[in-house]
């Protein structure tokens, strides 16, 4: 028999649970305590399950009815009305899942592990591309056609790197959805292949000793700006990354005991990295502090001493000098300096590598090789400092016998 509205009314509570029975699973539970509980009664997978649809009168008769009605057509779709309320509470408790609020929550999470600031701004640039076409997009919905729409307008305008980057970033943003439960595949994997590929080319850089002799004087007999010729004698000297020299701050430097400690905020693999100073760099530095020493930077920039000189200063004065794109640029002097180091056959590689700031691509060797090889760095570089002087009084006599 059919319930009404009136007999859930004057249904009494007695000192065990009761049970009525509209039809069809819907029950109506009576407690001990007076409290009145809607359930639907059902089988799925071959076992009893029970759903409560809330008490009563919050939940009317006819509201229950309406959710047992629901709950039988999934039954007859398959479905387990249960399971499918708890997804959807999930769901609605869940963080939002549209591309752009995963990828924020990407970033703020590279923020918190402490990625390079210029890793952090590149991320957010690259993906200032896909918001237009993607961020109001819940990621289960992104097809691999919608990111290589996205990825089509810079390569349309020949930025092949800037394409293969930006596919790499949204596809672990996708990746990202995927560990957060808010995306079962990442789009981007279908792609390989469907983008043009960047032509590779390395940073000019001379290799040969004899022509590395030669930028070496050219260098030397450099008249601009005091700070930037500085810069390029230091360069060849210690060969670090041109951004860590640039903006390099006059109390990292340790002139007594000849030690240059760039701070982990300032290297490429977050890590601190000390540089020993051969005679011939403390030399350049003491000479350039009465001109920048009353300031923090040591190579301040002309238009304000509270920026370092740009990243272009470094090249142009080395095309001033006569030297083209394809023949010298500021970064190729690690790659002059590495292959000279390990041609010459007097270091280890790992001494080299380690003062080069590079970590090694084995993950159980560098687990294990932590060691600084401090001693034979700093010999090394006194070494390397009296070998660049070679090579200019070599190349000075040669170019004196050729002019006699």
């Amino acid at each position: 028999m059919k319930l009404s509205d009136t007999t859930c009314r004057a249904a009494k509570p007695g000192p065990a649970r009761r049970k009525l029975h509209d039809g069809d699973g819907l029950q109506f539970w009576v407690q001990p305590s007076g409290a009145r509980l809607w359930q639907f009664a059902y089988r799925y997978g071959g076992k009893q399950r029970q759903l409560t649809f809330g008490p009563y009168p919050a939940v009317t008769l006819l509201e229950a009815r309406e959710q047992r009605d629901a709950a039988r057509k999934q039954l007859r779709a398959g479905i387990d009305p249960a399971m499918a309320r708890k997804r959807q509470k999930a769901d609605a408790e869940a963080p939002p899942d549209t591309f752009k609020a995963v990828a924020q929550e990407f970033v703020a999470k590279a923020k918190r592990e402490g990625k390079a600031k210029a890793t952090i701004i590149k991320k957010e640039w690259l993906l200032e591309f896909a918001y237009p076409e993607l961020g109001a997009l819940r990621m289960t919905d992104i097809r691999p056609i919608d990111v290589l729409g996205v990825l089509q307008g810079p390569e349309g305008r020949g930025c092949y790197e800037t394409a293969r980057r930006l596919r790499a970033t949204i596809g672990a943003v996708c990746r990202y959805a995927i560990a957060t439960a808010r995306a079962e595949t990442d789009p981007t994997s279908a792609l390989k292949g469907a983008l043009t590929v960047p032509k590779v080319t390395h940073r000019a850089a001379f290799t040969e000793a004899k022509k590395f002799a030669g930028l070496l004087r050219a260098i030397d007999g450099y008249d601009g700006q005091p700070a930037t010729h500085a810069a390029l004698k230091l360069i060849a000297l210690l060969f670090p990354r041109p951004g860590e020299l640039r903006a390099a701050e006059w109390a990292e430097f340790d002139l007594d005991k000849a030690v240059w400690t760039i701070p982990a905020t300032r290297t490429k693999m977050r890590r601190e990295h000390r540089v020993h100073l051969p005679r011939q760099a403390l030399k350049v530095l003491k000479d350039l502090h009465t001109i920048t020493g009353q300031r923090d930077l040591v190579f301040p920039g002309i238009g304000s001493a509270l920026k370092p000189i740009s990243e272009n200063t470094l090249n142009g004065a080395l095309r001033r000098l006569g030297f083209g794109q394809t023949e010298a640029s500021a970064h190729g002097f690690r790659a002059s300096a590495s292959t000279l180091l390990n041609e010459s056959g007097k270091w280890s590689s790992d001494a080299i590598e380690r003062q080069l700031a590079h970590v090694d691509n084995n993950g159980v060797r560098r687990a294990y090789a932590r060691g600084e090889y401090w001693d034979e760095r700093v010999k090394m570089m006194n070494w390397w400092a009296n070998y660049l002087d070679q090579l200019k009084a070599g190349g000075a006599e040669q170019d004196g016998r050729r002019r006699n």
